[in-house]
């Protein structure tokens, strides 16, 4: 049996949908089982739905009895560690054979991991899974390319992607890439002890993603650099909770003093996978994009 955790989230589900699509049975972990229910979950075949707290050992017998492969995944939360963490205690006790972590690596030529908080974090999380003696892969996206879609207010209402990135270059990739390589690796196994990097296929500037923007939806759509201190109040005016906007802070200001991306499309390659454009991804959302 396969388990994925955070199925409710935007990379569980889509990994979940891959499952689906595909036919193959896989059980669902979620905190709460009406938000299942509110995510149209509960009445998809193929899915088994276990309601448990990855926190709390006591709670995931039924989550965990005969789990061969699950993924890890929870929300970027100041409690992450300790969560995934006694998650993995868990699944080694349950006899769970490998456990396959949804983590996060940027793509910036000599980023610095130590200068993010939540990159830290997976860090830690990581190396407390490589020492539990369980089977372990590490799967490592870049940028989403679906993080743009927080930018859709400015962009409706001003023509406007309103982004504290100077001129730098990232290479966002698209999430149900990396879902697709998440099932095939559950589905199939191998890749014990290693660590799959994932990048989108280009190195793009805010001027060329605000152009790809404008052509799939029609619009004069332009970059407008801002301060980070401009794009914290923003943030913060949005409802975002103040932790995780100092969060995307450190994230912004490394990102400006390391402004070079890496392209990196070995784990697209080796899974088959052709990776999506950010042209194809902004044309399958250019209705969203317009505010529809």
């Amino acid at each position: 049996m396969i388990l994925v955790t955070g199925g409710t989230g935007l990379n569980g589900r889509a990994v979940v949908d891959e499952f689906v699509r595909a036919g193959h049975p896989v059980r669902v972990l979620v905190r709460r089982l009406a938000k299942a229910s509110e995510a149209g979950l509960d009445h998809i075949a193929g899915i088994e739905l276990v309601e448990a707290d990855m926190t709390r050992a006591e709670t995931l017998g039924a989550a965990l009895d005969g789990v061969t492969r699950v993924l890890m995944i929870s929300s970027s939360a100041p409690d992450m560690v300790e969560t995934q963490c006694r998650f993995i205690d868990a699944c080694k006790q349950a006899g769970v054979g490998h456990v396959v972590k949804f983590s996060g690596a940027e793509s910036g030529i000599g980023f610095d991991p130590s200068q993010f908080r939540f990159t830290r974090m997976h860090e830690q999380i990581e190396d407390y899974l490589e020492a539990s003696g369980l089977a372990w892969t590490h799967l490592r996206p870049s940028q989403f390319m679906q993080v743009y879609l927080r930018e859709v207010p400015d962009i409706v209402s001003k023509g406007e992607l309103r982004l504290p990135f100077a001129d730098i270059r990232l290479s966002p990739v698209h999430v149900g890439d990396i879902a697709r390589v998440a099932h095939r690796l559950l589905r199939d196994g191998g890749y014990e002890g290693e660590r799959l990097d994932m990048t989108g296929p280009e190195a793009l500037t805010m001027n060329d993603v605000a152009a790809r923007l404008s052509t799939a939806t029609g619009r004069n759509i332009r970059y407008v650099p801002v301060s980070l201190e401009a794009r914290r109040q923003a943030v913060l005016a949005s409802g975002v909770p103040a932790a995780f906007a100092d969060a995307l802070d450190e994230l912004a200001a490394e990102r400006l003093r390391r402004p070079q991306a890496r392209v990196y499309l070995g784990t697209h390659e080796a899974f088959d996978v052709r990776p999506t454009t950010f042209a194809q991804f902004a044309e399958s959302h250019a209705d969203v994009f317009r505010g529809k």
